[in-house]
C-alpha cells in the first residue's frame, strides 16, 4: 500500500515539475519569438519531448496560454495584495507608494508574464468563457479601484466638477467594482483609470526597453511620477 502512495506521489510531483517546465520554456519561446511563439511543438522540441507526450499535459496550445495567463495574473494579484495589506490602512499615501512598487517590482521580475497579460495578444488564442483568470483580474481591478478609494476623502474636492456617469464605463468594469465600493461615485473609477494609467504607462515604457536610451535611471523616474501623483491628489507622499 505504501509502495503504491510513493509511487503516485512520485508520478504527481514529476508531472507538476514537467508542467511548470512547459510553462516556463513557454514565456521564454514567447520572450525570444514574439506572442506567436508559443506552439506546443515548438515546447516540445525545446524539452526533448515528442509532441505526443506534451499533448498529455495540455490539449491544446490554448489550454496552455489560458493555465499561463491564470498563473501570471494570480502571482501579480498576490503581490500587490500583499503589499497593500502591509501598508497601515490609515495611510493612503503609503499604501498607494507600496502597491505601485509592488506592481513595478513585479513586473521588471516577471517580463515575460508582463507581456503576455499586458501586451500583444497570442495570435489566434480564444480565451474560455469569463476571460483566462477572472479572479485575479477581478483582484487587480479592484485593487486599482482601492487606491483610488484611499485617495478620495482628499481627492473629492479636486472631482467636485466632475461630469462623469456611470454610463461613461464599462458594465464588466462596473461588475468588478461596483460591489466591492459601492460607496464610490463614478468620478473615482475615473480617478482609478487615472491612477492606472500613470502607473501601467512607465512600467510599460520600461519592460519594452523605450526608455534606454532616454532615462539612465528609470526607478528614480518612476519614484519621481508616483509622488507627484499622490500630491496631485492632495496627499502627502511617505519619504
Amino acid at each position: 500500500m505504501g509502495s503504491v502512495g510513493s509511487t503516485k506521489g512520485r508520478r504527481e510531483r514529476l508531472r507538476a515539475e514537467t508542467t511548470a517546465e512547459i510553462k516556463r520554456v513557454a514565456l521564454e519561446l514567447m520572450a525570444s519569438g514574439g506572442p506567436d511563439a508559443i506552439t506546443l511543438r515548438a515546447i516540445a522540441r525545446e524539452m526533448g519531448m515528442t509532441a505526443n507526450a506534451i499533448y498529455g499535459y495540455f490539449a491544446t496550445r490554448d489550454d496552455l496560454v489560458t493555465t499561463l495567463i491564470n498563473s501570471v495574473y494570480t502571482s501579480l494579484a498576490d503581490a500587490v495584495e500583499t503589499a497593500w495589506e502591509a501598508t497601515p490602512a490609515h495611510d493612503p499615501a503609503a499604501r498607494i507608494q507600496a502597491w505601485a512598487r509592488a506592481f513595478r517590482d513585479w513586473a521588471l521580475t516577471n517580463p515575460e508574464g508582463f507581456r503576455l497579460v499586458y501586451g500583444d495578444p497570442v495570435p489566434g488564442y480564444r480565451p474560455p468563457e469569463g476571460g483566462a483568470a477572472p479572479d485575479a483580474a477581478h483582484r487587480v481591478c479592484t485593487g486599482i479601484t482601492a487606491l483610488a478609494a484611499a485617495a478620495w476623502p482628499k481627492a473629492e474636492l479636486r472631482y467636485m466638477d466632475s461630469g462623469f456617469e456611470w454610463s461613461d464605463f464599462d458594465p464588466g468594469l462596473l461588475d468588478k467594482v461596483r460591489p466591492a465600493f459601492p460607496e464610490l461615485p463614478p468620478a473615482a473609477v475615473a480617478l482609478a483609470l487615472r491612477i492606472w494609467s500613470h502607473l501601467h504607462g512607465l512600467v510599460s515604457l520600461e519592460i519594452y526597453g523605450h526608455l534606454q536610451t532616454q532615462a539612465l535611471n528609470p526607478e528614480k523616474l518612476f519614484r519621481e511620477e508616483l509622488t507627484q501623483l499622490i500630491r496631485s491628489l492632495g496627499i502627502t507622499p511617505r519619504t
